[in-house]
């Protein structure tokens, strides 16, 4: 009785806030355009579908890059695929990898309907898909039910609970009983499977964590490899993923770590880009010789200033892979204020040591692993600049064995989806 007012509720705070809503989007859509295009796709709205395509809801850029593997499997397994994504950075990503495959009509990336019965009637109506994937731990209530309705199997997939989370849901729990709406979870640890079971999640597997087969982008190493001796023999230290909570911290510390005898040279990479801008004038502000990105190097990484720096601002996006192949060590941020820590596989895919701060509730799997295995060094904000310097750099083969170790979610996630592919009712359903 709690869930079903909850979702009466849920559904009028959603009918009677569209206008607002919409006055979001129309505001995000000053600053990118992508914001309020193909509109009628987020009421449920397609001019054409992929019927019984496999459905991925990745919301942003980051569910879109774990979801890259699995998606390719899919695709190779002559499956066709609807990705449905909220940000346009999701967005263009799936339409940057799969271009190839949207041309040929075997994917479609859209807008996620909004949270209303009626916009998720229409999506269904148009893709009839055999079944849905949502990445990570994305829980939209009308999603849950509006595909139980349609007879549509919804998964969590890449999923982990984060303690942070079993702690508010014990006081508050709602979210259990929505996650209990799904037809199942793909996780990425036994201990997430045991969190995900002791709050009544069925048909769980343990599948790993995605992000351990993501491709590197060949293109950005060999940029990086070429680029590098532009910014001097200097050791690199490279600040990544940075919040704008921790903006003020990182920026101290590679103050004080630029005093020393030896300085390195430091790469601060924002993680939103509209604080590109602003982290540029607190650099300025505080006298710090910098350069940004895109004046140092074009578009297509070409050297436009061999100027001497001490800071460079990684003012892009899409280019991780870049800033990181050209650093020595890697300070991950987000864990240095509460809401968490952010990947840690790409910096170790490129066997990079990796630094975090104290809050990995979020990347509980594989940070505790990787900690526990040498690669990765948990610290504090006091600790920062000491553990930056000191910290001895692990062996290169250790990472290797490490990434090697907990690589093969894609092909588990595909054998544990393989009964519901091969199901001929799915099959049928999703032609008919």
């Amino acid at each position: 009785m709690k869930l079903w007012a909850f979702l009466r509720l849920w559904s009028l705070m959603w009918h009677l806030g569209l206008p607002a809503v919409l006055v979001y989007l129309w505001r995000r859509g000053r600053k990118d355009p992508l914001y309020v295009r193909h509109l009628s796709e987020r009421f449920g709205r397609h001019p054409s579908g992929l019927p019984g395509a496999v459905w991925v809801h990745a919301v942003s850029l980051g569910e879109m890059r774990s979801a890259v593997p699995l998606v390719r499997a899919l695709l190779d397994r002559g499956e066709r695929v609807v990705t449905t994504h909220f940000t346009p950075a999701g967005r263009r990503e799936a339409e940057r990898v799969f271009a190839t495959e949207i041309a040929q009509g075997r994917l479609a990336a859209v807008w996620v309907p909004f949270e209303t019965s009626w916009a998720y009637a229409g999506f269904f109506k148009t893709f009839r898909p055999k079944l849905g994937l949502v990445m990570e731990i994305e829980i939209w209530p009308r999603m849950i039910f509006a595909a139980k309705d349609a007879g549509v199997p919804l998964f969590m997939c890449n999923a982990q609970y984060p303690s942070d989370s079993m702690a508010r849901d014990a006081r508050f729990g709602l979210r259990p009983a929505l996650m209990r709406g799904f037809a199942g979870a793909f996780v990425k640890s036994e201990l997430q499977a045991q969190r995900f079971a002791s709050v009544g999640v069925q048909n769980i597997a343990v599948t790993g964590e995605l992000r351990f087969d993501q491709p590197i982008p060949a293109a950005q190493l060999a940029a990086a490899k070429a680029l590098r001796p532009g910014l001097g023999p200097r050791r690199v230290i490279a600040f990544a993923s940075v919040t704008e909570a921790e903006e003020g911290l990182f920026i101290a510390a590679a103050r004080e770590i630029l005093s020393v005898r030896t300085p390195p040279l430091v790469i601060l990479i924002p993680r939103a880009p509209e604080r590109f801008d602003a982290v540029a004038r607190m650099l300025a502000d505080k006298g710090v010789l910098f350069d940004r990105r895109s004046t140092r190097f074009s578009r297509k990484f070409v050297q436009q200033s061999r100027s001497p720096i001490d800071v460079l601002l990684g003012d892009s996006l899409g280019e991780m892979y870049f800033y990181l192949a050209m650093a020595d060590r890697v300070v991950v941020g987000g864990g240095f204020q509460p809401k968490g820590s952010h990947n840690i596989i790409e910096p170790l895919a490129l066997q990079r040591p990796v630094i975090v701060g104290p809050n990995i509730q979020t990347i509980e799997y594989p940070a505790a692993e990787a900690i526990a295995a040498g690669v990765c060094r948990q610290t504090t904000a006091e600790r920062l600049v000491q553990d930056v310097l000191t910290w001895p750099d692990p062996d290169p083969e250790t990472i290797r064995t490490f990434m090697a170790a907990h690589a093969g979610a894609t092909r588990r996630t595909l054998a544990a989806l393989e009964p519901l592919l091969s199901n001929s009712d799915f099959r049928a359903r999703g032609t008919s």
